[in-house]
């Protein structure tokens, strides 16, 4: 009796997870457990969740021989391809921080990553502010009511077929919002923070979860225990292009290399003052541009 060869194939995945150097990739054969082929080390890249791939397989186990290029990457938790970083918050307890809430904006808007918003807790005045300032700069916000399905649908209306990672306030309701956006996760709130690697001595390895419509969610540390240049770096010539409100004014202040903090003839400046421009979110840029100002440009780029 002859034996039966393993057929190879060649399929298009996306990673889901990444686990001690395997690799765990959705194709249309399944979730196969993969490695990478050594040339990714050689050359710097390191194979994570979101990545597209093409995997050389038998049904079960791999090769990753491929990835193919990223619209954009954050670099802790590792994550690659996001359509949105989804941003929850509570009104009330625990406070809201904006400064930490513009960073990470920031960040999305520096990787080209959509960005929204997501009220939980609610305070009726202090969301109402809230709501003012991110819809004013263009960015769906929502606010939530678990007790109503209404108020969430729309959260996973946006999520639909796409990646995303969640973030935002520790303690601010984002396993809540997870059990609620997906039931298939299957478990109670309390649990649901073991399932995404949530354990005080858990290495975080990002992990996507694919929901019952056809999104890809991945959960990433609250904002208390994480600081956002794990995201990226941005330098402070750069800043200014990370704060979409600013746009419309580029061109208008009375020096060309105006950096909108306190020049006499600041257009950005002048907006702020006319209400055009949420003061919070200006006296955001100009901790964040001071804090830039501290980063050796030399030092980010060789890296």
């Amino acid at each position: 009796m002859q034996n039966e060869e393993t057929s190879v194939k060649n399929s298009p995945g996306l990673i889901l997870k990444s686990v001690g150097g395997l690799y765990f990739a959705e194709t249309s054969d399944g979730i196969i457990e993969c490695k990478a082929r050594g040339i990714f080390r050689k050359e710097n890249i390191s194979p994570c969740a979101g990545d597209r791939v093409n995997v050389e397989h038998d049904g079960k186990t791999g090769l990753i021989t491929e990835i193919f290029p990223r619209k954009n990457q954050i670099i802790r938790p590792p994550l690659a391809n996001l359509d949105y970083l989804i941003f929850v918050i509570s009104t009330c307890e625990p406070e809201p921080s904006f400064l930490v809430l513009d960073k990470f904006l920031a960040v999305a808007e520096f990787k080209k990553i959509n960005g929204a918003v997501v009220l939980t807790k609610n305070d009726l005045k202090r969301r109402q502010d809230i709501e003012d300032i991110y819809r004013g700069i263009g960015l769906p916000v929502f606010v939530t009511d678990y007790s109503d399905p209404a108020s969430y649908m729309p959260i996973c209306d946006l999520i639909a077929g796409h990646i995303c990672a969640l973030t935002g306030n520790t303690g601010a309701g984002k396993s809540t919002l997870l059990n609620n956006i997906d039931a298939s996760l299957g478990l109670e709130t309390g649990e649901i923070s073991k399932k995404l690697g949530r354990g005080r001595h858990t290495t975080r390895q990002a992990e996507l979860f694919k929901l019952s419509n056809g999104g890809y969610i991945a959960d990433t540390p609250g904002f208390s225990a994480f600081d956002t240049n794990s995201y990226d770096i941005i330098l402070k010539d750069e800043l200014k292009y990370c704060f979409p409100e600013f746009e419309r004014y580029e061109g208008k202040c009375r020096f060309p290399d105006c950096a909108h903090i306190k020049e006499k003839g600041c257009a950005v400046i002048e907006a702020v003052n006319s209400g055009e421009i949420a003061k919070s979110r200006h006296d955001s840029y100009v901790q964040m541009y001071e804090e830039a100002k501290l980063i050796k440009e030399w030092e980010v780029r060789k890296q």
